[in-house]
């Protein structure tokens, strides 16, 4: 049996609630409830007995670093689920219908010998156990955020006129994979000039001039777990139009910070830094919801956005990053990671955030 406070224990829990096994497929879900990486695996778990059925491209390692489930030699997947769910007496077996798609429902239909429910109930548990992040998890994640602040800071250095946005993303890329890294986040985002409006724009052949803000987006991974973070830095000295728009940004993302803590509604965090923004006369400029869940995915839940449903709990982690972005102008966006408390939150983001002037 698995610890007792490892989310595999906590799926084991929940499963006589709703059905008698789950298969667990997707490749980061799988990572999460075993904490082994791999492009394969079908992790079959009951109430009282998890197992991990993987191919021999894996298998050594799996033995060697899986605890909390039995680990098997993949050979004949469906009759391998077959013989555990006769096994454990199973007359329902779950998938998680937010990673399955049709062709491999039908398949799994056809084959398990059983009911398979294509219902969200365990699309909707897996959620609630990944929103929640636990000591370790929150750890790795901090790690990750220290090599991305590494990087800004190294960046720093390299942001100067006639410095394409390309060759900034390559320099980023480089030197967190260099200091650390696992794996990026996401693409990185490294935008001048104009193109800073577009907020989720694509980094290409445009060069820092003087007088441009620039905007990176990015983060790194380690031990599969993501960091996120925003800043934005002006080349030479900025307008006074820029400098009111990044006060204004600024100044919302503070406030969205300081209303974070157990017990909010998604949507309130969201308005209370909306509000900012909007009171400044800029709201139609900020087009996207204020955070997201960060984790094992860049993007889970909680999501903070005008029309959540969501309420935080203690322990979620959310990106704060509210944005203004004026169309063929310039845009400014700051974004830091936190994790939920009862009366507040805990910031994971230590990089400085007042306007840098290069």
């Amino acid at each position: 049996m698995p610890s007792e406070f490892s989310p595999l224990y906590m799926l084991m829990s929940e499963i006589g609630t709703f059905t008698d096994c789950a298969l667990i497929t997707d490749d980061t879900d799988r990572r999460y409830f075993t904490g082994m990486k791999s492009s394969a695996g079908t992790l079959a778990v009951f109430s009282d007995a998890a197992y991990l059925i993987i191919d021999s491209r894996y298998i050594e390692k799996a033995r060697k670093t899986v605890t909390g489930c039995e680990v098997i030699l993949q050979t004949k997947l469906y009759d391998q689920l077959n013989e555990l769910i006769a096994k454990h007496d199973a007359v329902k077996v779950s998938v998680n219908t937010s990673k399955t798609t049709v062709e491999q429902f039908n398949a799994l239909s056809e084959k398990i010998s059983c009911e398979l429910d294509g219902s969200d109930e365990l699309a909707e548990t897996v959620r609630s156990i990944r929103a929640v992040k636990r000591g370790e998890e929150i750890e790795f994640m901090i790690a990750a955020q220290r090599i991305a602040e590494s990087g800004f800071t190294h960046m720093l250095d390299c942001i100067k006129p006639g410095v394409s946005e390309r060759e900034l993303q390559l320099e980023l890329d480089h030197y967190m994979l260099s200091n650390g890294a696992e794996a990026l986040s996401f693409d990185t985002i490294a935008l001048t000039g104009k193109n800073t409006s577009m907020p989720h724009g694509v980094p290409g052949s445009d060069t820092v001039k003087e007088g441009d803000f620039v905007l990176l987006d990015f983060g790194a991974v380690v031990n599969g777990w993501h960091s996120d973070m925003t800043r934005t830095v002006c080349v030479g000295q900025p307008t006074e139009e820029m400098r009111k728009v990044y006060d204004i940004v600024l100044n919302a993302q503070l406030a969205g910070i300081a209303a974070v803590r157990e017990g909010i509604a998604a949507s309130d965090l969201d308005a209370a830094a909306r509000k900012v923004i909007s009171d400044a006369g800029y709201g139609e400029y900020f087009g996207h919801s204020l955070g997201h869940g960060v984790g094992m995915d860049i993007h889970e839940p909680p999501f903070a956005s005008p029309v959540s449903k969501e309420i935080l709990a203690a322990d979620m982690v959310v990106t704060v990053e509210p944005g203004i972005y004026l169309p063929d102008k310039f845009g400014v966006r700051i974004e830091d990671f936190v994790v939920v408390r009862e009366d507040g939150c805990f910031n994971m983001t230590a990089a400085p955030k007042e306007l840098i002037i290069l």
